[in-house]
């Protein structure tokens, strides 16, 4: 695959595209994968980054790309009230670093499509709450519902994970808010800025090769 963001179509620019790093869900799930035929790496994008929606708007000004501009729009202002919901501090966003990137688990280059594997460390409270202010034609590669049963599934255990460590722009406990958080960033920026709609996995079992194998037929089809 291309590591040259410059080569890559317009859903990739600003893109980097890296081989799957060994010893992990992620490589299990590409190791799957490729046994078929499909060719998954590693990415990061220039639009998803510490800044969250605030970067994610000021690089779909900067691409001047006028069909981008509905989209991007709709998204941030879903993005600003999740933000909100979830007690986030938007002047920490505009404070942050445009360069630190957050990486995504999957992404096949060939058709865009970006795949988040979410371990039980997802399915809180506050990813059901983020989750709930989606709109109800929200482009989604995954099973609404079924994401927001296993939320309610685990979030008595998850909710508490990492409570006494903080989160830049969540504060003292704001791990889990921040990651329910960038998880919206991705869902709902990835569509607005050109891709297909972000496929999730559930691996609670941290088994990617079973969690490819669950899924495996509409992968197939989708990216096959």
């Amino acid at each position: 695959m291309s590591t040259k963001a410059s080569t890559l179509r317009p859903a990739f620019a600003g893109a980097t595209i890296r081989p799957v790093a060994p010893g992990d869900v992620q490589s299990a799930f590409a190791q799957a994968a490729a046994e078929d035929g499909i060719v998954l790496g590693n990415a990061s994008f220039d639009w998803l980054c510490e800044q969250g929606h605030v970067g994610l708007e000021r690089v779909a000004r900067a691409r001047r790309d006028p069909a981008l501009a509905g989209p991007v729009t709709a998204a941030l202002e879903r993005l600003e009230g999740i933000h909100l919901r979830l007690n986030g501090d938007v002047s920490v966003l505009h404070a942050s670093r445009e360069n630190l990137l957050l990486p995504v688990d999957l992404v096949h280059e060939p058709t865009g499509t970006v795949l988040a594997l979410d371990g039980s460390p997802h399915f809180t409270s506050f990813r059901l709450a983020a989750l709930e202010l989606y709109p109800v034609d929200a482009p989604i590669g995954f099973d609404l519902d079924e994401h927001k049963a296993l939320c309610r599934a685990w979030c008595a255990t998850t909710d508490g994970l990492a409570g006494g460590l903080a989160a830049k722009g969540f504060g003292f406990g704001g791990i889990t808010r921040e990651r329910a958080y960038r998880d919206a960033l991705l869902d709902l920026g990835a569509p607005a800025m050109g891709h297909p709609p972000v496929v999730r996995v559930a691996v609670v079992d941290g088994d990617g090769t079973a969690g490819y194998r669950r899924h495996r037929a509409s992968l197939r089809a989708l990216l096959g």
